[in-house]
This record gives structure tokens, sequence and C-alpha cells, in this order.
């Protein structure tokens, strides 16, 4: 399926996205909706244009699968982004990385700043950059505020895990890429993460590929 029309208007891009049904096209690096940030989302769609995308982004982001998703990714340039993490995970991992279920969730104009100064480094990898992962240092802990799809305020403090993916989704909204914040001599497949780095923290990628991580 072709990206929507990139000079059409917004309304009009996203119900030629909705017309094919299921999943979405998950526009990957290199493509300047990724790179340019999202425009503020101010009553663009309507309500229930809107509740059929933030639908579709739950159908496309379950399916891809992921734990997150931002408007930019299927070409559509609005501070929207989607979230949730069942964390199917084994415990000594939740553990080490803070990573707790999260319930399905709409960021609307989302920003956020770091809560103190400590910062977590893991393996992080996108739907927009598939095949890939690398170590990313954010911030621990992170205040997040926007709204939801409502327009209800959204005021929260997020630490572990879900801190992470709300910065990586928001970040989308800037036109960052994890790539732009990863220590690039950690860049490893998905095939050479599972074989060699599936440990709970990245200490021994660190140690053997030469890099350095926060402590």
């Amino acid at each position: 399926m072709a990206p929507p029309r990139e000079h059409a208007p917004l309304a009009e891009r996203v119900e030629e996205l909705l017309a094919a049904g299921g999943p979405l096209p998950i526009v990957a690096a290199g493509r300047p909706v990724l790179r340019r940030g999202a425009e503020h989302y101010d009553g663009q769609l309507g309500p229930a244009l809107l509740a059929r995308f933030v639908e579709a982004l739950r159908v496309t982001m379950h399916a891809a699968p992921g734990v997150g998703l931002a408007a930019p990714q299927v070409g559509i340039e609005l501070r929207i982004a989607v979230v949730e993490d069942p964390a199917p995970v084994p415990e000594e991992v939740a553990v080490a990385r803070g990573r707790v279920p999260q319930p399905f969730r709409v960021l609307v104009n989302p920003s956020y700043e770091p809560v103190g100064t400590a910062r977590a480094a893991f393996f992080e990898g996108c739907l927009s950059v598939p095949g890939w992962q690398a170590v990313v240092a954010r911030h621990a802990e992170v205040r997040l505020r926007g709204q939801d799809e409502h327009g209800r305020a959204l005021d929260e403090v997020f630490g572990g895990w879900p801190a992470r993916i709300v910065q990586h989704e928001t970040d989308h909204l800037d036109g960052t890429l994890y790539l732009d914040r990863a220590e690039l001599r950690s860049l490893s497949t998905n095939e050479a993460a599972a074989a060699l780095w599936a440990q709970p923290t990245p200490d021994a990628a660190a140690e053997q590929l030469g890099f350095e991580l926060p402590r």
C-alpha cells in the first residue's frame, strides 16, 4: 500500500489510510516524516475520525508487535502516540529493567522532563528501524504531561521500562529516533542480540563490545 499523499489535508490522508482496513503500514527510517517533528494536535481529525485512527494505531501496534507506536510511524505528522505493555518477560528481566504491565493509553501532545538525575541503559529497538537493537541510556524516571484522546489532562510520573516507552514514543513526535541517543558500538541485529545479549542488563555487551554504561 502506498503511503498517504504528503500534501493532502491531514484528515483526508488519515481517511485514505483507514480505508484499507487492518494494520497500517509502518514507515521505516529514511522517510522525512520521521524527522520533521509532528504538528500539535488541535482537533484536526475530529472526534470520530480520531477514535478510528487511535484504534488503527492500537491494532497496528499489536500486530507488529510493539509496546508503542507514534502517528509519524504511519506517515501522519500529528503529536499522537499509543502505548501498551503486557510485559511478558521472565521475572528476573522484569525486575532488572523495571518492566511492569502498562494498560493501553493514548498520548496526545505529550512532553516529558526528567525526575532526578538517574539514568538507565538497556537494549532498545524500534518498529521503524526493523531488525536492529542498540543500547540507549535514558532518564530512569520522567514526568509526562499532555492529554488523552478525550482531551483530559495527563500529568504522570513514569519509572523503569514505562519511562523508557514514553520517552521513545514522545521522541518520535520530535523527529528523534532511538539511534540518535544510542551507543552505536552496541548496535546489534535482532539475531545477535537474542544469541549474545539476552541477559537482563547490557553489562556483558558493554564489556565485550567496548562501550561505557552510565553509573
